[in-house]
């Protein structure tokens, strides 16, 4: 062979393969809020699920694998209330407060922050899909938050997300304040969002706009 290969089967899991699956997820997510990205090993993963060690394998291909997959259930629990979380009246406001909200949650578990955010960080073949799974989920919970149309919504998305990204990092890696990352996320959701709504083209006058 010139190179390899590499297939993603997926496949549906059965209820009691789900639950397995969820076990281990819980496991490794406690693994690393105890004790970071090094206190999560596949060993220790299946032990505290209960379940065989080669099981752990059967779910994810690797510990980043794994850790990445735990990133995605903590996105989703701390944005699944996004429209209770996303308040305000216009697209900067329920944008910043959402961003403002993922930052004072991934403060709270600083430790487990640095082990999902050095695991979806991983060149680990194994996390692309995963992550990209993650990345487009983020994209739809900032897009929800703007709620509706703005112009050049796909870069806005991409350029938040990769915002959202070095916050993290800069709480958990470096260590900042959360006052300091949170007014970062704000202040970046306010400008870039204003920034392009402020450079979209004027709407054509129609005759009736001249009208008494």
């Amino acid at each position: 062979m010139t190179g390899d290969v590499r297939i993603t089967v997926t496949r549906t899991l059965s209820k009691e393969q789900q639950a397995r699956r969820e076990r281990l997820l819980d496991a490794a997510r406690r693994l690393a809020h105890e004790g970071g990205y090094h206190a999560v090993t596949m060993h220790d993963v299946a032990d505290r699920a209960g379940v065989a060690r080669a099981t752990v394998y059967r779910y994810f291909a690797t510990k980043d694998h794994l850790l990445t997959e735990v990133a995605a259930t903590w996105a989703h629990r701390i944005t699944a209330d996004i429209d209770a979380l996303a308040v305000g009246e216009t697209p900067v406001e329920r944008l910043t407060a959402l961003l403002e909200r993922i930052v004072r949650v991934a403060a709270e578990e600083r430790t487990l922050t640095s082990a999902i955010i050095q695991a979806v960080t991983s060149d680990d073949p194994s996390v692309d899909d995963a992550r990209t799974v993650l990345f487009l989920f983020v994209r739809d919970r900032l897009s929800a938050a703007i709620g509706g149309p703005v112009p050049e919504r796909d870069e806005i998305e991409i350029v938040l997300g990769h915002v959202l990204l070095a916050a993290l990092v800069s709480l958990s890696s470096l260590r900042r304040p959360v006052e300091e990352v949170a007014l970062m996320v704000r202040t970046a959701g306010r400008m870039v969002l204003a920034g392009a709504l402020a450079a979209a083209p004027a709407r054509p006058e129609t005759p009736d706009s001249h009208e008494n």
